[in-house]
């Protein structure tokens, strides 16, 4: 096993190893106000939405997380099986080891293999060079790519790069492909200074995976040989940074600590046009198999359903009219910062 392939299955390892069910973050600081006659009838077709053209059951998808060794090779195989059972989007995790290694490849178009007309999103760091990066979008036979912006993270790896002048590299890479870009965070979080800046420069869709979730700087601390802890607390909540989103007229994923249905409702509420899932639906596999997570996402497709009449929405733009409100210490930040 390669170095990079090595690093991709201790990733796997210690994402689970960390994986708390019961932490705590943005999204229970955040309430939205239910209306206790609603005038609602449960609808499944209600939350069917178009992605890059194609239309998908649920605004919900599994997020980038794996591929580039044996391992991510089984998973991708079963998250896809499952993305095509019941049409949501799937997107793979990081492909920019396929520049140095292309005999990866099969790790990540299984997922194409396994799912052949649904939405595969492919996803490259930025520093991958725009030949390459075409190369694995026409390899992967992606239907959009995101190029992942891991700051903390690569402050936080041992082998992590110190060249964080990316803006350029990312327009590069956008003009080499033909395919919608998403530019992602990794668990940090989008700050509007930031977002102004993509706008200033023609991009169009971000992934703001804010903190909450998956910490990648705890994952790499454990990894370094010496302490960087410090780098942990550096992320944005994620509703503050789709909050910050929201204040702009870019188009926003809301991403990082996804844990539940109602979790994909606010998101959806915060004036996301889908909301991506990655550690909990990969440690639901982890544990319970494709059986188990094939279920957990069938239930999660009714319960959002449910969810949208429960709170009067007939269709998912209607989410952004109900009202909100916030425990006093998320409130805090928002005061600080909005």
């Amino acid at each position: 096993m390669s170095i990079r392939s090595k690093r991709k299955e201790e990733h796997l390892a210690l994402a689970q190893m960390f994986f708390d069910k019961n932490k705590i973050n943005s999204f229970d600081q955040m309430h939205l106000l239910r209306p206790t006659l609603p005038e609602s009838i449960v609808d499944r077709n209600s939350i069917s939405t178009t992605m890059f053209n194609k239309t998908v059951a649920a605004p919900f998808f599994i997020n980038a997380m794996t591929g580039g060794s044996g391992k991510s090779k089984q998973i991708n195989r079963a998250l896809a099986h499952i993305a095509q059972k019941y049409n949501i989007a799937m997107a793979l995790g990081s492909a920019s080891i396929l520049e140095k290694e292309p005999d990866q490849l099969p790790s990540f178009f299984i997922a194409r293999e396994n799912n052949p007309e649904g939405i595969i999103i492919a996803n490259v760091n930025p520093l991958t060079s725009s030949e390459a990066t075409a190369k694995i979008v026409k390899e992967i036979q992606a239907d959009a790519l995101q190029i992942h912006l891991n700051v903390v993270q690569e402050a936080a790896m041992p082998e992590g790069d110190r060249n964080f002048k990316w803006l350029d590299k990312i327009i590069e890479i956008r003009q080499a492909v033909d395919v919608p870009i998403i530019i992602k965070e990794v668990g940090f979080g989008f700050d509007d200074a930031s977002i102004k800046l993509l706008q200033k420069n023609d991009f169009s869709l971000i992934d703001i995976a804010g903190s909450g979730g998956t910490n990648f700087a705890q994952i790499e601390n454990s990894r370094n040989n010496h302490d960087v802890s410090f780098l942990e607390d550096l992320g944005l909540p994620t509703v503050v940074s789709a909050l910050m989103a929201e204040k702009t007229d870019i188009d926003f994923i809301v991403s990082g600590g996804v844990r539940n249905p109602l979790d994909v409702i606010k998101g959806l509420a915060l004036g996301a046009k889908y909301v991506g899932v990655s550690n909990f639906f990969l440690q639901t596999y982890l544990e319970n198999g494709e059986t188990g997570l094939s279920e957990t996402i069938n239930n999660w497709i009714n319960d959002i359903a449910l969810l949208m009449a429960v709170y009067g929405a007939k269709s998912i733009p209607d989410l952004q009219k109900v009202k909100r409100y916030y425990d006093l210490n998320l409130k805090n930040k928002l005061d600080q910062l909005l």
